[in-house]
């Protein structure tokens, strides 16, 4: 079943009582006075309460109202937080190393604004010692105490001693920061990208009269250059020897 309002001619009621485009109430007027003014004001006729007696119909712009409809739901579910329990088991017996490798996804996970359920594995005459895994989740409690809280005290359920810590920290609050620690990395990396290239502009040093001529051009200035030297300069003239005949007689 179709969960959208009825409209102009899908209304099917003698009369309505109509609220016009600004909210004001204009009163219970025929459906074809209503469908008259709608069509007046451009605009669509919509049932907004279909029970009431007679329906309320509502003077809008319909394609507008689900677009903003639409983007109204869907920033909600942007900011919705789900409430989510992460699980982390330990052994009675555990290793330091392995305690520490837990203890960060805890504090992981609190930092998210999740909530996170302890269960301490029993095996064998592990089972006859409870107080093993009392004491490990009390530390586990105290190490991570300015994050999160015990939201449920430790309980031994069969071989099972389970113990919920909560965030001190709303998901929602958890959520901006992250978004917020984001958007700072982001301009950060942005202002060294701006500042590698300004310092890359500033070291070029660029010769036009060199660097903008192919080098088939720079070797024709070169030659022209040469040639207009040998112009310039030229070689001196040999000296005209005399006839023989002429150097005797004088």
């Amino acid at each position: 079943m179709s969960t959208e309002p009825r409209i102009n001619d899908r209304i099917r009621v003698p009369e309505v009582r109509l609220v016009g485009p600004s909210g004001e109430q204009v009163g219970i007027v025929p459906l074809a006075k209503a469908l008259e003014l709608a069509q007046e004001y451009d605009l669509d006729l919509v049932e907004v309460a279909a029970t009431a007696r007679p329906p309320v119909c509502k003077l809008m712009d319909y394609g507008k109202f689900k677009y903003e409809s639409a983007m109204k739901a869907r920033e909600a579910r942007k900011n919705q937080a789900h409430t989510v329990i992460k699980e982390m088991k330990l052994r009675p017996k555990i290793d330091p190393h392995d305690y520490d490798t837990k203890k960060g996804h805890v504090v992981r996970f609190l930092k998210q604004g999740d909530k996170v359920k302890i269960t301490i594995m029993f095996r064998g005459r592990e089972q006859s010692r409870p107080e093993l895994g009392f004491r490990l989740l009390q530390r586990l409690a105290d190490d991570v105490q300015d994050l999160g809280f015990v939201e449920s005290s430790p309980k031994q359920d069969g071989r099972n001693m389970i113990m919920v810590l909560g965030p001190h920290k709303k998901k929602t609050e958890a959520m901006a920061e992250a978004r917020a620690a984001a958007d700072a990395r982001k301009a950060e990396r942005q202002g060294r990208t701006a500042g590698a290239d300004a310092d890359a502009d500033a070291d070029v040093d660029v010769d036009i009269t060199e660097t903008d001529q192919p080098a088939e051009a720079q070797d024709a200035a070169a030659e022209a250059q040469d040639a207009a030297a040998e112009v310039e300069a030229p070689e001196a003239a040999a000296p005209v020897e005399q006839p023989a005949e002429a150097s005797q007689g004088a």
